[in-house]
Formats: structure tokens, C-alpha cells, sequence
């Protein structure tokens, strides 16, 4: 056991949310239970690996994920022994409304969630909703072709009223879509987009990501018509953007490269389209179709907070060969200073500190990381209190992203808390692999299903608890900081007045 940091930095302010994160398609299973339509992740048996099937298939490990359906009570209240305040979770659409374009929704699925619910107020957990987690409805990515249909906007809006005002008085934090910028890359996966990304043009792409923006400002109007204690989140994938080299035009490069990611917070923050945005869309030729209407939900129904996934950063550059990473999903290539994961996603501790100031910086909201974890091939050995994982690998890694999170709260960073990705053992989304392993707790299936779906708790379940339970004070801080912010030792340089 580590003794408490004595570093004065390495504190978190009281009220703290510490978690864990789950995403319904990667967990639930039940995927033709209680009255649920299909989603397009019933037909991505190799996450985004390959083209999506027709029809569900047995090779699916998310059909029945781990069975969540059946044992959310057994896993909530294993989240309620390493001392979870918040558990984020999503609603899968289709358990609400099956074909995604009902006036109707299906009263099972609403009764689930209900029944999730009602476990987390017996474990004094804190829910964190998505609303809409890569889950789109199957029909509606193949009847509309997804959100490239404006129709999608009323579709969203009734199964978002829906959601607050059955949940509205339980359900303080909501997130409206999970990564929203990954659309950008994945149109299938994030926004229901049955057109191949090789034919899908940039036209479409666009609009569709407007009636996405749209639909999430509308929603936010209706959770704070429904109840105005709701907070609305906007969810954001951060990949910090570094230079390859000094150069000036690798420096532009990454600025561009991030500044595709800045536009959907701008969007969600301050309510308009910025400038550059809009000089993108030019140089492509779009001109996009965008109602007096949309503009006003835009500009008035902005976000209460920013919240974000961060895996890893990447560098850009044109001024030099270089050959994107592996595991570089949102492009870029990599970081030679730095190491990475089993998947090719480079690890970072640092970047988590700067994505948090330059957010804090831009848009002046509270911050939520709602995912941050290490992906790794666990293996089961006997321990001394039965099966379980030494995953030292993963204490270390966020461990030290946690400082750099404690780092960035003593920058003066408002944080509302922190939930791991895969707080239990899931399907992985980007390859659907159960092999590619985040929990503190193992999940016994394999990757051609095979296994009891037993739970162990790992090595790192008792090193979160410790830190849940002292609010931060295990942690214990890196070797080597970054440098300083500006204090005594880096004042301002002096200057005639």
C-alpha cells in the first residue's frame, strides 16, 4: 500500500465525482430481450475492423456483451464496494424506441432502466446518462441513412423527452452524444451513416453533423424545460495535437488537425459556427442547410459542461514522411518521445493536463473526463484471495494520468470528476474484442464467446477503492513533472508602463 502523497497539488476538491463508464451495446447483451429493435452495433461483429452484416450474427460478442441485462445488480453493487460516486451508463435508443421512429416507446426497455436506477440510489451512486452511445437504431441508419436526414432531429427530440421526463426527477447529469466528433472518421459507428465512407460525401457528412449539433441543443432546451436542476453535457473526443517539428507549417498542421475537434465544443458552448469552420466549409464547397430555427436552439441552448474521453495524443505534420500509428483512429501520426499501448495508442499522462487547461481556457466550463483507462491483455493467476489480475500496468497508467488531472485542478481547472472507460470488463468498441481488456473487474468470456461471464476483482479494484476512498491522497506523483505554470520562480517579465 502506498502511503498518502504529501504533494500539496495532488488534492481534489470535496464532492469529487469518482467512477467508471459503460456504454449499453458494450455491456447489456439482451439484444432481442424486453421488446429491444436492433442497433447498428448488432451488426458490427468486428467493431470497425470490417464492413457491418446485414443481419445479426453468432461471431457478435455484443449480442450478449457481458449480461449486464441480467446482472446489473450483482456488477453495481461490485462499482458500490470500490466506492463509486458516479457510474456513467447509456440508454440504448433501440430498447426505447425499437425502429427509432416510433410515437410510442417500448415500456420494458423504460422499465430496465428504471430497475438500474433504483440500484444505484440503494449504493448512493450518482447515474450519468448518454443518451445516445453508438447506438443508433438499425432502421434509421438504413430507412434515413442516419443523421444526414433532418427527420432525425424529431426522432431525437421525442426519445430524449421521453428520457427526462421519466427519469427527469433521478437523473441530474446527461450527455447527449458520446464522442460527437467522430463522426468526422467513423459515419457508420457514431452517427447511424449506412453510406460507405467511400462514397459518403463531404456534403452529407456535414449536414449531418449539423443535425446532430441541432438535435443536441434541442434536446438541452427540453431536459431544462423538464427539470432546470438538469445539467446537459456535450461529449467530446480529445486527442491533444502536437507539431512533429518546430516548422511553422507543422505547427499550422496541428492547429487545423485540433481545430476539428475545437468545433463541436465551440458549437456547444458558444451557440455559433466559428469562423474557421466556416472557412472550411468553403474551401470544401458546402453550403449547408441551416434553418432561423436551428440557429436560435444553437445560440440559446448551449451546454452546462464539457466532458471528454482521452486515450492519447498524436503529432501532425507536412514537412515530413511519416506514417500514421496503428492505433491512431482519429488520424495523425505518432509521438516519437513516447511509448504506447499493446493497441498502438500512445500513452500520455501529460496531455490530460493540457486538453484540461486549453478546454478550461477556451470555453470556461466545468470539465468532466467521462474516459480515460488502459486497454490491455489481462491474464487470471491465483491470488490470495482467489483468481484475480496483478495489473500493475494499469495502476500505473492511471495513477499517473490522475496527477496530471490533480495537476490541472491546481491550474485552477474546474473538474466535476473522473469515470475510467470500462470500469468493468466489456466488449471493446473499436474491435469488438473482449481480449482488449479495462476494468478493474474480469469478465470471464473470451473472444469467441467462450467463458462463465464470472466476475474477479483485479489488483487494480483495491488500489481504486483506496484512492476513491482518499479523495486522491494515495496517488502517487510521477518522477518527473512538467514544468510549473506561471508562479514566483516564472513571473511575468517586467515591462515599462
Amino acid at each position: 500500500m502506498t502511503a498518502p502523497s504529501p504533494d500539496p497539488d495532488l488534492r481534489f476538491p470535496d464532492g469529487f465525482l469518482w467512477g467508471g463508464a459503460t456504454a449499453a451495446n458494450q455491456l447489456e447483451g439482451a439484444y432481442d430481450e424486453g421488446g429491444k429493435g436492433l442497433s447498428v452495433q448488432d451488426v458490427m461483429p468486428r467493431g470497425i475492423m470490417a464492413p457491418p452484416t446485414q443481419a445479426p450474427t453468432p461471431d457478435n460478442l455484443k449480442l450478449e456483451a457481458i449480461d449486464f441485462y441480467h446482472r446489473y445488480a450483482e456488477d453495481i453493487a461490485l462499482l458500490a464496494e470500490m466506492g463509486f460516486k458516479v457510474f456513467r451508463f447509456s440508454i440504448a435508443w433501440s430498447r426505447i424506441f425499437p425502429l427509432g421512429d416510433e410515437t410510442e416507446p417500448n415500456e420494458e426497455g423504460l422499465a430496465f432502466y428504471d430497475r438500474v436506477l433504483d440500484e444505484l440510489e440503494k449504493h448512493g451512486i450518482e447515474p450519468l446518462v448518454t443518451i445516445s452511445h453508438y447506438e443508433t437504431p438499425l432502421h434509421l441508419a438504413r430507412t434515413y441513412d442516419g443523421w444526414t436526414d433532418r427527420r432525425l432531429i424529431g426522432f431525437f427530440e421525442r426519445y430524449a423527452r421521453t428520457l427526462f421526463e421519466r427519469y427527469g426527477e433521478r437523473v441530474r447529469y446527461w450527455l447527449t452524444f458520446n464522442e460527437i466528433n467522430s463522426v468526422l472518421h467513423e459515419p457508420f459507428l457514431s452517427g447511424g451513416i449506412a453510406t460507405p465512407k467511400d462514397r459518403l460525401s463531404e456534403q452529407d457528412l456535414y449536414q449531418a453533423i449539423h443535425h446532430e449539433l441541432v438535435a443536441s441543443a434541442a434536446a438541452t432546451r427540453i431536459a431544462h424545460e423538464v427539470n432546470p436542476d438538469i445539467r446537459v453535457g456535450c461529449m467530446i473526443l480529445a486527442v491533444p495535437t502536437y507539431p512533429l517539428t518546430p516548422d511553422p507549417r507543422d505547427v499550422w498542421a496541428a492547429k487545423q488537425a485540433e481545430r476539428a475537434n475545437y468545433a463541436f465544443g465551440d458549437l456547444h458552448v458558444r451557440g455559433e459556427y466559428p469562423g474557421y469552420l466556416l472557412r472550411t466549409l468553403r474551401d470544401k464547397g458546402i453550403e449547408l442547410e441551416i434553418t432561423e430555427e436551428d440557429r436560435a436552439l444553437l445560440r440559446e441552448h448551449t451546454v452546462d459542461f464539457v466532458s471528454f474521453s482521452y486515450y492519447m495524443s498524436v503529432c501532425e505534420t507536412v514537412t515530413q514522411s511519416a506514417e500514421a500509428g496503428r492505433g491512431n483512429l482519429m488520424g495523425g501520426v505518432p509521438n516519437p518521445t513516447l511509448e504506447a499501448s499493446e493497441w498502438g495508442w500512445q500513452i500520455d499522462p501529460a496531455g490530460l493536463r493540457t486538453i484540461l487547461n486549453d478546454y478550461w481556457d477556451r470555453w470556461g466550463k466545468p470539465l468532466f473526463i467521462v474516459e480515460n483507462g488502459l486497454g490491455a491483455k489481462d491474464v487470471l493467476v491465483d491470488g490470495p484471495h482467489g483468481l484475480t489480475v496483478e495489473d500493475d500496468y494499469r495502476i500505473a497508467y492511471m495513477n499517473d494520468h490522475l496527477v496530471q488531472v490533480a495537476q490541472a485542478i491546481a491550474d485552477g481547472v474546474e473538474v466535476l470528476g473522473y469515470t475510467s472507460w470500462g470500469c468493468i470488463d466489456l466488449v471493446s468498441a473499436s474491435t469488438a474484442q473482449m481480449s482488449k481488456r479495462y476494468g478493474f473487474i474480469y469478465v470471464d468470456r473470451d473472444d469467441d464467446g467462450n467463458g462463465t461471464l464470472a466476475r474477479y476483482r483485479k489488483k487494480s479494484f483495491g488500489w481504486y477503492r483506496d484512492v476513491i476512498a482518499s479523495n486522491g491522497a494515495r496517488l502517487v506523483p510521477a518522477v518527473q513533472e512538467p514544468p510549473p505554470g506561471i508562479g514566483a520562480e516564472t513571473a511575468w517579465p517586467a515591462r515599462a508602463i
